[in-house]
């Protein structure tokens, strides 16, 4: 009769960690950042030690779950609210290539090589650099990729410059501008910098949407 517990902590657990995962929200798992990663590792461990070992109390399985489960959504409330601690615990995406250039010195930042960076050209159906104006390493891995258009004119990658309310000074350092050329965009405007939603620059011009905008 050894099954029977075996069936029931596999069925249990199914539905524990069904549960978990619909409190740690929604994110594709081919997108889960570090953290959602750590734990989802974490979790299956725990499920398959506590599925083998069924002679013991399933408390020894179940509290460590619950305990990661309500530490990652303590940290996703604190990487929602605090941009330097999402900078940490996420990541930030990378501006590997731009303006049809390869930038060497962030792809070994990121421990990113050539190979790597010709296979995601390849999957997304790039032949060659050459078609490439923007290339951005996203936080999950993902190479997300601006191609040229048809006559060869080169695009405009748009560079959010604040996201709800706070100043990207990483994006400002990358587009050789400072806090100063931003703030004194919102001054000429009237627009307080807590009250801008997102604002991106592309083309030379700075695009803003504010919180007021959003109804």
């Amino acid at each position: 009769m050894e099954l029977i517990p075996v069936i029931f902590r596999t069925m249990f657990f199914y539905f524990i960690v069904l549960i978990v995962y619909r409190i740690m929200g929604k994110r594709e798992v081919g997108k889960l950042g570090i953290i959602d990663l750590i734990v989802s590792i974490l979790i299956a461990e725990l499920v398959a030690i506590s599925i083998e070992n069924y002679d013991k109390s399933i408390l020894f399985s179940l509290l460590p779950i619950v305990v990661l489960c309500l530490l990652q959504v303590i940290l996703a409330y604190i990487s929602l609210n605090v941009p330097k601690a999402r900078d940490f615990l996420d990541g930030k995406p990378a501006v590997i290539i731009k303006n049809g250039k390869i930038n060497f010195k962030e792809m070994a930042i990121q421990k990113y090589n050539l190979n790597d960076l010709l296979m995601q050209l390849r999957i997304n159906g790039v032949k060659n650099l050459e078609e490439v104006e923007y290339a951005v390493l996203e936080n999950s891995g993902q190479l997300s990729i601006f191609k040229k258009n048809i006559l060869n004119i080169p695009t405009s990658y748009p560079f959010a410059v604040i996201i709800d309310g706070k100043i990207q000074d990483d994006v400002l350092k990358n587009l050789n501008k400072n806090r100063t050329w931003i703030l004194n965009i919102l001054k000429k405007q009237d627009i307080e910098l807590e009250n801008v939603f997102y604002a991106f620059y592309k083309g030379y011009k700075t695009f803003i949407i504010r919180k007021s905008d959003l109804g």
